[in-house]
């Protein structure tokens, strides 16, 4: 177990909570969390980019010239790609873009991305983020006080709606469900900020 301190939203020290080294104390590795980078971004892809292949393209079949005594080259449709408006040779064609990756790497990724962040000590947990106000001029001076200017927030199941509407303009902050935590948004965030809920649900999903 690591000890870490929870603070509140008013950068107040509110107590303590133990780590599982588990899921917290492992070591970094690049090549997992490439991996799992990879397979996210390949996952996003909507693969629905086409180019025509001269059966798409619409024209005549028609021989455009006979085949001997012109002198020009032998042509067999005015749709093959050297001609203006014909085809596309080796161009994108609607696929699946996914690649495979085990669960339980996927699983070390996301140990590993937390992992990572506490070693370099910007994973932060607090008590909650439960805000009476959603207003965005009143929550900015908080963040900034904590140094939260580029943070992902990752509350328990569900996330405070007067939170989440007063930081959704800011533009280097994220706020997801327990649930939602991916490996991606961790390392693209410099600050990790846990609830402790957060926290507890996390531990009991990967342990």
């Amino acid at each position: 177990m690591m000890k870490c301190e929870i603070r509140s939203l008013e950068n107040k020290k509110v107590g303590d909570i133990d780590l599982s080294t588990e899921v917290f104390g492992l070591p970094k590795r690049v090549d997992v969390l490439a991996r799992m980078v990879n397979w996210q971004l390949a996952k996003r892809r909507a693969g629905t980019h086409q180019t025509r292949g001269i059966s798409l393209v619409s024209g005549t079949t028609r021989k455009p010239w006979k085949q001997k005594g012109t002198g020009r080259a032998r042509q067999g449709s005015l749709r093959s790609p050297q001609f203006r408006g014909g085809a596309i040779i080796f161009g994108p064609v609607v696929r699946d873009h996914t690649i495979g990756l085990q669960k339980k790497v996927r699983k070390l990724a996301l140990k590993i991305a937390l992992s990572s962040k506490l070693a370099e000590g910007k994973l932060i947990v607090v008590d909650s983020l439960a805000s009476k106000e959603m207003k965005t001029r009143l929550i900015v001076p908080r963040l900034k006080k904590l140094g939260f200017e580029n943070a992902l927030f990752i509350d328990g199941s569900q996330v405070d709606i007067n939170f989440a509407l007063a930081v959704r303009n800011l533009p280097y902050i994220d706020v997801l469900p327990q649930q939602g935590i991916n490996v991606y948004d961790i390392l693209r965030r410099d600050t990790l900020v846990l609830t402790k809920a957060a926290v507890e649900s996390l531990e009991q999903r990967l342990k």
